[in-house]
């Protein structure tokens, strides 16, 4: 099992920052990627980026591409968020997952919320 708890969550104006942590513990040694996943208000949860465990190459999604920067602390079991030039359309519910294997995301946080006000 993989314990997740996310944190860094709050109230930002639109252009500003946020950052985001995750922290891991348990059986971390296995985790092979982690992610970081958002729902928006009415909205499906929808795939923010994601970074691999082993070497640190990171994916994003098209939308926070340019914006957001996903970055791993090994030794300490944390995964970050940097978010910059926040938009209102970035509010929403943060969820950090951590990925066993390259096709399924096997463990979840309960999520920090992010609002961006305009």
């Amino acid at each position: 099992q993989v314990q997740l708890v996310e944190s860094g969550g709050g109230l930002v104006q639109a252009g500003g920052s946020l950052r985001l942590s995750c922290a891991a513990s348990g059986r971390t040694f296995s985790t092979y990627r982690m992610g970081w996943f958002r729902q928006g208000p009415g909205k499906e949860r929808e795939f923010v980026g994601r970074i691999r465990w082993t070497d640190g190459s990171t994916v994003y999604a098209d939308s926070v591409k340019g914006r957001f920067t996903i970055s791993r602390d090994n030794a300490k079991n944390m995964m970050y968020l940097e978010m910059n030039n926040l938009k209102p359309e970035d509010t929403a519910l943060y969820y950090c997952a951590a990925g066993l294997s390259m096709t399924t995301w096997h463990y979840w946080g309960q999520g920090t919320q992010v609002t961006v006000s305009s």
